[in-house]
């Protein structure tokens, strides 16, 4: 790989961390080809990235982006998104179903955390299970209030 390309692939590298709210490091040793391919299709259906770089290139990239407190070693995968809790549940539901990925940091709102934390903001509710549920709360007094109509208007109907 000549520097240019090196060069390229930081700055490309920067511009997506700087703009992604988690991070995560997995390692992926003994994986097969197909079992990556699954990962990347769940992510891409989440709108969350996934690449594998070399440890030097990551390392300067986020940097870059003033992302420190995380070593890498050995072999990673990163995966990468604007939503926290859609990219820990990419990395939290494979981890799940196959027992050689294994999440082992991440950078959630730009601090350096474990592999618990990810876990954690895997069990949150998703963005549309929160509007979802926010709107269920905000339509709740509304609901009551044609509710006890009705029942007023039976009762006239009735006497």
């Amino acid at each position: 790989m000549t520097k240019t390309q090196k060069a390229d692939i930081i700055k490309v590298l920067s511009e997506e961390f700087r703009a992604a709210q988690t991070v995560v490091f997995c390692e992926y040793k003994g994986l097969t080809v197909s079992a990556l391919e699954n990962l990347r299709k769940e992510a891409r259906a989440k709108e969350v990235k996934v690449q594998v770089v070399k440890n030097t290139l990551a390392t300067i990239a986020l940097t870059n982006v003033e992302l420190t407190g995380v070593v890498l070693k050995d072999t990673n995968i990163l995966v990468w998104g604007e939503d926290s809790i859609a990219t820990s549940k990419v990395v939290s539901d494979f981890a799940k179903k196959n027992e050689k990925f294994v999440i082992k940091s991440a950078y959630i709102d730009r601090e350096a955390s474990n592999a618990d934390k990810v876990e954690a903001f895997a069990k949150l509710p998703s963005r549309e299970q929160l509007l979802a549920m926010l709107a269920a709360t905000w339509m709740a007094p509304i609901t009551n209030f044609t509710i006890g109509l009705d029942a007023l208007r039976q009762k006239k109907e009735a006497e």
